[in-house]
């Protein structure tokens, strides 16, 4: 009892819950305000150079914005994402921040969170349906716009492209589609765009791609909907004798989208043309930072933000905070009213990341 006794007076200082907690109060329901919140991160896929670089700079910002951190890997399964909401559920997290590939599947999930009070925010994707208290994502839009505005004016309104698309059942892959197909459509109908469904699939772009050059050996363009498809390009490009400076008239333009490394440094070797540089370390910081302002029961709206980008109000109950992603080049020139940042550009997160 002496050794209690003095323990509670050594503890004095500290506020009147963290005492009664060190007396044995058995006090669980709330929280100090110098407790470490605990928040539960699920990686979408770990198959990818974007993802990859995600998952190396989640913890980084975890540990600066003094959180802890309990992570998965859905492996591109929305299964394996309900499963591990429930393991979050379970570890008693505080929020959760996710990116589920199929966004329509994900509401059952995003229904049970929100009845246990649990904030979600989702990192490149935005649900179909269901709440979440927000969406850290680019304007998917914009990056059909940009690859197609691009492709447009190198290719004089005028010729063939392959659009290797993502996945339908992804928001992503939609917006990015019907938007190069729309700014096609309209600004360069002298264009013919084959669209191939890849599913996100570098395999099946290849092979798809492979067929498309071999039946339309006049095709001058490919707008690669993310960097999975990239390796695969290249090879195919490489055995069709194509892969060739971009002076050369047998030169395919090639535009990507995600902004990894070997994309930049593609760029400057001429292999590649453009890409959308998608901020994996800004996805990183804001979604643990909004994580932790709704566990600190913050709230916001739609206008500009202090970090270069939009907060807009896409339905009831969600709001998404478009961040700033750039078009990307070698000579960081304009196209089609598009301005776009030099490859070797180091405020690209692509040429910093050790």
């Amino acid at each position: 009892m002496r050794l209690r006794t003095a323990l509670c007076s050594a503890v004095s200082v500290l506020s009147a819950m963290a005492l009664l907690s060190a007396c044995g109060s058995g006090s669980t329901t709330s929280a100090s305000s110098g407790d470490v919140p605990l928040v539960g991160v699920d990686y979408p896929r770990s198959d990818t150079d974007f993802w990859n670089s995600y998952i190396k700079y989640t913890p980084e910002y975890g540990k600066k914005l003094g959180l802890s951190l309990k992570t998965t890997n859905s492996q591109n399964d929305v299964a394996k994402l309900t499963a591990n909401a429930q393991t979050f559920i379970s570890q008693g997290v505080k929020g959760i921040a996710m990116a589920p590939q199929d966004t329509a599947a994900i509401a059952p999930t995003l229904a049970q969170l929100e009845a246990k009070k649990i904030p979600v925010v989702t990192v490149d994707t935005r649900p179909d349906s269901g709440k979440v208290f927000m969406v850290v994502r680019a304007d998917n839009r914009a990056y059909g716009e940009k690859a197609c505005q691009y492709l447009g004016t190198k290719l004089g309104g005028k010729g063939k492209v392959v659009m290797l698309e993502g996945g339908i059942d992804s928001i992503n892959g939609r917006d990015r589609t019907e938007a190069f197909n729309a700014c096609m459509k309209k600004n360069y109908p002298g264009i013919k765009v084959f669209g191939e469904a890849t599913n996100w699939d570098g395999a099946v772009a290849a092979q798809k791609l492979q067929t498309d050059l071999t039946a339309n050996p006049d095709i001058k363009g490919v707008y690669m909907e993310a960097s999975f498809a990239l390796s695969g390009t290249l090879q195919v490009l490489k055995q069709k004798g194509l892969l060739v400076d971009p002076k050369d008239k047998k030169h395919v333009f090639v535009v990507s989208n995600d902004g990894i490394p070997k994309e930049l440094k593609s760029i400057a070797a001429g292999k590649i043309d453009a890409t959308v540089s998608q901020p994996a370390d800004l996805y990183a910081k804001y979604a643990l930072s909004y994580l932790k302002a709704a566990i600190d029961g913050k709230t916001f709206k739609p206008g500009k933000t202090d970090h270069d980008s939009t907060i807009i109000q896409v339905r009831d109950g969600v709001l998404e905070d478009q961040l700033s992603a750039p078009l990307v080049t070698a000579d960081g020139g304009t196209y089609g009213g598009v301005t776009s940042v030099k490859s070797d550009d180091k405020a690209l997160w692509g040429n910093n990341l050790g």
